[in-house]
């Protein structure tokens, strides 16, 4: 008789667990690791193709149904009872079971992605490609609660085993493994071995980390006592499969004696967390570098909401209170032991050298740094030309007033002169058809004194010698043979929403896009946008209105642009699921 005492005479009690309840657990997880369940890899493939188009289409919910569809926890768990009762026989079939289920999913996966017209990196695809070891402390706290839950006998309604499915989440690391792959062999080689890579790793994170926790629990509830181990053999000359591998073993060059036996419990335990142990060094290194990369941002994002408040509260308006200048773009890069803000504003009147420096110097104050650490390259966009002339004219008069018509021209003087020269210039000026020229930004910046960006709206670029010929004939009218001129283009044709079948959501690639539109009319007051959708090719004409309201309302709800700037109407479009986009002028500047 058993002697009863002890934590796991007291553990089993506890859970309710009897010889008979060990006998029941034994053969459930024996009769489940068969190759001969129709239905066991029809969930496989099932799950997979789930999981795959979950992560393709960033959809969580997606990826939580195929988690809890997916039946290789039981393998899992197989395996971990083979090492905790030292059943060779089982742990073989458990192998071999998961081996085969691995594979059919990384390859139905790789199958699906190769077909697949695009192959995003979405975020939950990047979520787990990178796994730490956090990852495999939850692993171990999953694969305790998946074994209890397995042991601990149903009553009522079980709630723990869905919860276990989707906090292990087996299936979606395979699946970003034949993701990879797809993408190695259709679009880029170390970008999809590093994909396939991580998400390896992450799900042999979870498998050992599963199997040693099942392992410690089946041996909790005392699996491997005598009555169970002289029943094992009965169980497997019962089972076709299990007789099969037997035969197998005693055809080995091995002693037989050797083979039915995985050693003393000290030696299974060893063989186990070997593999636990030498996972913890490169979850180790990703977890310091996601350290690092959490820090780092942290620091970022510090920098930016100290800088952009700085510039709020002290440069962005007039003494009166009245708006002075807008940020559209600020970003702030930390090298070596200085700061360098790189900040784009658009503003009613250009900023001195002196508040440039007060700037910096608060922003160097509030961040407690040296303030020669701190730089400012800001680039300035004029909304209001005739605004700053008037400014830089007043500068100009009172300077004459004081110094000699001997001294060089001031930096106010070439501002003035080079404004009023592009405005000149480009009342004339004429793009090759198909180009029209939308607008210009004059740019100064310590870098480059004076520049002109010129942003026309065409089908195509410029070529290259009809850009040299156009350069040369803006710097003879402004008579400023040093200035540097760019010639920007706004395309007509930006792209087209595709939405899924019978679906009105937007995918993020179509978002994408229309962030990178929207920026483009909130920058350009004369464009907008016009939405070219095919009313009776579509079998409801209501289901296309309501694509096009989708994407009109994440315009104006979500990046914030006027009605006014977007525009319907009806045409031929490649698909029927299509929206075409075109940006047009409203007039000539």
């Amino acid at each position: 008789m058993e002697a009863k005492k002890g934590f796991r005479y007291w553990f089993a009690t506890n859970m309710g667990i009897t010889n008979a309840r060990r006998e029941e657990i034994y053969c459930d997880l024996l009769n489940s690791v068969t190759l001969e369940d129709v239905s066991y890899w029809l969930q496989v493939l099932f799950s997979a193709a789930i999981a795959t188009l979950g992560l393709v289409l960033n959809s969580p919910a997606v990826i939580i149904g195929a988690m809890l569809i997916s039946p290789l926890m039981g393998m899992i768990l197989a395996n971990g009872l083979a090492f905790a009762a030292g059943d060779l026989i089982l742990a073989i079939r458990a192998l071999i079971n998961l081996g085969l289920s691995c594979f059919m999913a990384i390859a139905f996966a790789f199958l699906l992605v190769s077909i697949l017209p695009f192959k995003e990196l979405t975020p939950e695809i990047a979520a787990r490609i990178k796994p730490n070891v956090l990852d495999l402390v939850i692993a171990l706290f999953s694969g305790a609660l998946g074994s209890i839950a397995t042991c601990k006998e149903a009553k009522g309604v079980v709630t723990s085993i869905p919860g276990v499915a989707i906090a292990v989440a087996l299936m979606p690391p395979l699946c970003v493994v034949g993701y990879g792959i797809g993408v190695t062999v259709s679009l880029h080689l170390p970008d999809g071995l590093k994909i396939a890579r991580g998400g390896g790793l992450l799900f042999l994170t979870n498998l050992t980390a599963i199997t040693l926790m099942a392992m410690l629990v089946f041996l909790a509830i005392k699996i491997d006592t005598t009555s169970i181990r002289k029943q094992v053999p009965l169980w497997h000359n019962q089972d076709p499969e299990s007789l099969r591998i037997h035969k197998l073993l005693k055809k080995s060059p091995a002693p037989t004696k050797t083979l039915e036996v995985i050693g003393n419990l000290p030696s299974r335990l060893v063989v186990i967390v070997i593999p636990v142990i030498t996972l913890l060094f490169p979850l180790n290194q990703s977890l310091i570098q996601l350290q690092k990369e959490i820090t780092q941002k942290q620091k970022d994002n510090q920098f930016v909401q100290v800088g952009t408040e700085v510039w709020r509260e002290q440069f962005a308006k007039f003494p009166n209170g009245e708006s002075r200048s807008d940020i559209i773009k600020f970003a702030a890069k930390e090298q070596e032991k200085n700061l360098l803000i790189q900040m784009n504003v658009i503003t009613k009147r250009f900023y001195t050298t002196q508040e440039k420096q007060a700037y910096t110097k608060s922003v160097a104050s509030r961040l407690d740094r040296k303030p020669d650490s701190v730089a400012l390259q800001l680039i300035e966009i004029p909304t209001a030309s005739n605004e700053i002339i008037a400014d830089l004219a007043t500068a100009i008069q009172s300077q004459e007033s004081e110094a000699t018509k001997e001294l060089p021209p001031t930096v106010a003087e070439t501002h003035i002169n080079f404004i009023t020269s592009t405005e000149a210039a480009l009342q004339t000026f004429k793009l090759p058809l198909p180009a029209q020229l939308v607008g210009y930004e004059v740019i100064t910046s310590n870098v480059e004194t004076l520049s002109l960006n010129l942003i026309y709206l065409s089908e195509r670029d410029i070529s290259a010698d009809a850009k040299n010929l156009l350069t040369n004939d803006i710097r003879v009218r402004l008579n400023f043979p040093n200035t540097k001129v760019r010639l920007q283009r706004i395309p007509t044709n930006p792209g087209s929403i595709t939405f899924a079948p019978d679906s009105t959501t937007l995918q993020p690639a179509n978002t994408q896009l229309l962030n990178r539109i929207a920026q483009i009319l909130k920058q350009q007051p004369n464009l907008y946008l016009e939405m070219i959708a095919d009313l009776e090719g579509e079998p409801s004409e209501e289901f296309t209105q309501n694509r096009i309201e989708t994407i009109k309302n994440y315009l104006i709800d979500n990046l914030e642009v006027g009605a006014n700037k977007i525009s319907f109407s009806s045409g031929e479009v490649p698909a029927r699921r299509t929206v075409t986009l075109k940006i047009l002028k409203k007039g000539e500047i």
